[in-house]
């Protein structure tokens, strides 16, 4: 059995007409790992699903790979707000391409694939054809019998949230084909909707990680449609050994 820590949208940097040069984010993102690496219990993982910096300069992956220390492995994918050479400098300790950054990281009983769904200058996103081609080998050549986690940062699905739904993944059907190959995939895990939510993409979960810097709300609920004064959440993905993962999300006060 794992269990996996998932956050979203920490957004470092992000100063949104504050007044406090982006302090706010970093105060949230430090509480969030702190009660993540005081837990009393082991976590095998902790996913970081994009937009952790909020500007993509290298000040920020710096101040990243801070906040973000811990006991446990960490799993870190970029996101619209990212940029891809500084953050595999900053944050995966090599400097080099601009390419996709995708990543195979092996867990005891389960291998997580994560993938980058940014397009650079966009804020919509898309697995592109590398990326797809990349997952569908990852999937093929690792172990039949062990489950895989397909995580990125842009939903493929509407999520029913107007700021959300129009810069969503796109492509998505290139994405579900590929799904439908491979059966040992147990879940999909994203981010980007700065909301806890649940739902299904090509027959399988499809968990949202809340976010750290501010929630994103339904129109149902009024206001604004994003909040920074609810507090930071995060989710607890249990995977059993029958392959079947089990959400619970948590505020962080």
């Amino acid at each position: 059995m794992l269990t996996i820590a998932h956050l979203s949208d920490i957004h470092l940097g992000q100063e949104r007409g504050r007044k406090d040069g982006g302090a706010m984010a970093l105060r949230r993102a430090e509480r969030v790992m702190a009660y993540l690496n005081g837990l009393p219990g082991p976590l095998d993982a902790i996913l970081v699903s994009g937009d952790i910096a909020d500007h993509g300069t290298p000040a920020e992956y710096e101040k990243a790979a801070k906040v973000l220390a811990s006991p446990y492995p960490v799993l870190v994918c970029p996101g619209n707000h990212d940029e891809r050479v500084a953050f595999r400098r900053g944050l995966l300790g090599f400097a080099g391409e601009d390419g996709p950054v995708n990543q195979v990281r092996r867990l005891s009983g389960a291998t997580f694939l994560l993938c980058d769904s940014s397009v650079p200058g966009r804020d919509d996103g898309r697995l592109d054809d590398a990326t797809i081609a990349w997952l569908d080998r990852a999937l093929t050549e690792g172990p039949q019998d062990e489950p895989a986690i397909v995580a990125f940062h842009h939903p493929p699905v509407p999520l029913h949230l107007p700021l959300v739904d129009r810069i969503r993944q796109r492509g998505e059907e290139r994405l579900a084909g590929v799904l439908a190959r491979h059966p040992r995939v147990a879940a999909l895990l994203c981010g980007h909707a700065h909301t806890p939510a649940a739902t299904t993409f090509a027959g399988l979960p499809l968990l949202v990680a809340p976010g750290v810097v501010s929630t994103v709300t339904l129109p149902c609920e009024g206001g604004r449609g994003i909040e920074f004064d609810h507090p930071p959440m995060v989710a607890l993905h249990v995977l059993d050994d029958a392959g079947r993962l089990t959400t619970h999300y948590r505020v962080v006060v």
